[in-house]
């Protein structure tokens, strides 16, 4: 597969630049950023091409990844899909439903293969923990923390990114939780409450289809000694909970590469593909406007 990379940013240099460059059974094609002299660079690093004119590169490829941010990347994403290219995708997938459905749409239409990178569905163990649980079934509760520090420990790379600032935890790491409760609960049919905590603290509370129920606390302004992802299932046949991974992103973004290789290859859809990105954007979006209505609120 010829595959190209949109984006020249901290995660485009951590994470998929290694993981493009360092997959055999791909072909890096080439990089395109929106600072041209950044693509340079991290396309010299990894022997590939930089390119001026995303269509361009867009032309060249079979697929593309995209770093960039949301709004950017579902722009794209739409260009792309249309030209008929496969999308490696990054959650979460738009800021807006409206936007989440344009590209959820033209993959559709287009009949293109589509993988978003929800890391932890990608990590073995704890990949093979939620197949195990979802089959287990008759969940009581879940109780998921996705506490980052990104805000507070002084040397994150993502400190400055002015989507995570304006968007905060709710938007980042809203979607990692997500992904887990969604196939061990079943859709949420109700986000029941909503309330801010400290820093951009939101916490959450789901109802779900199997008529499950769930907590959610978000944070990327955790203190770092309190950061940390935990999800908590409890039902007829006791607690459990998803289990540490020592697996990086490089390796697990390689599984996402095999995945959208894979429905490329078969036509059949990866459980993690844009339709149900479209899904996590819209639960997200109405816990957001909770948020900001108030009507989640209640002074004593």
């Amino acid at each position: 597969m010829r595959i190209g990379l949109l984006g020249t940013g901290p995660w485009a240099q951590l994470a998929h630049a290694p993981a493009l460059s360092g997959h055999q059974d791909l072909d890096f094609v080439g990089v395109w950023g929106r600072r041209s002299d950044a693509a340079a660079e991290l396309a010299g690093r990894h022997g590939t091409r930089a390119y001026d004119d995303v269509d361009a590169l867009i032309a060249d490829v079979d697929a593309v990844a995209v770093a960039l941010p949301p709004d950017v990347q579902a722009d794209l994403a739409v260009r792309a899909a249309r030209a008929g290219r496969h999308l490696l995708l990054d959650k979460p997938l738009a800021p807006t439903v409206a936007q989440g459905r344009a590209v959820a749409e033209a993959v559709e239409e287009a009949r293109v293969a589509s993988v978003v990178f929800f890391t932890t569905r990608f990590q073995p163990e704890p990949a093979a923990w939620i197949s195990e649980q979802a089959g287990v079934g008759s969940w009581f509760t879940a109780r998921a923390e996705w506490l980052g520090s990104v805000f507070t420990s002084g040397d994150s790379p993502f400190a400055d990114s002015p989507w995570r600032r304006e968007k905060g935890a709710l938007w980042d790491v809203g979607p990692h939780a997500l992904s887990v409760l969604l196939p061990l609960l079943g859709d949420a049919r109700r986000v029941s409450a909503a309330a801010h905590g400290p820093g951009d603290t939101v916490h959450l509370v789901l109802e779900h289809t199997s008529d499950a129920s769930s907590t959610v606390t978000l944070s990327l302004t955790a203190p770092p000694a309190a950061a940390g992802a935990t999800v908590e299932l409890r039902g007829k046949s006791g607690v459990t909970v998803l289990p540490e991974t020592a697996d990086g992103a490089v390796p697990a973004l390689g599984r996402a590469v095999d995945a959208l290789r894979a429905a490329a290859d078969t036509g059949r859809p990866h459980p993690c593909d844009a339709a149900f990105a479209l899904r996590v954007t819209e639960i997200l979006a109405t816990a957001e406007t909770l948020l900001d209505s108030g009507a989640a609120r209640s002074e004593l």
